[in-house]
């Protein structure tokens, strides 16, 4: 589990996949009050990244926690492949 002391600390990270590619940074953390837990971060995806390859013309995405690797002067989430990719690899296995 990723602890956090505050909301300040995660706005504006820079956001990485684990292979190392740039998505974008931390523009807001949707919490559940409930369990005093976060929920989700919402992402800015900037523009020729990664996560704006993906997601086209939207602002922003929301990635939900358990996404999340690491915390530190970087936020690093699990990579992932988009459909198009995924069925590509799929075809290269099949060969």
């Amino acid at each position: 589990m990723v602890n956090v002391k505050s909301f300040s600390e995660m706005v504006r990270k820079d956001v990485f996949t684990t292979n190392g590619v740039y998505c974008g940074k931390i523009s807001d953390v949707g919490i559940d009050m409930d369990k005093f837990r976060v929920r989700s971060l919402v992402v800015d995806a900037v523009r020729g990244s990664f996560l704006a390859s993906m997601v086209g013309d939207k602002k922003g995405v929301v990635v939900p926690y358990p996404m999340v690797e690491t915390v530190g002067d970087i936020v690093i989430i699990k990579h992932v492949l988009p459909q198009v990719e995924m069925e590509e690899k799929q075809e290269k296995e099949e060969e």
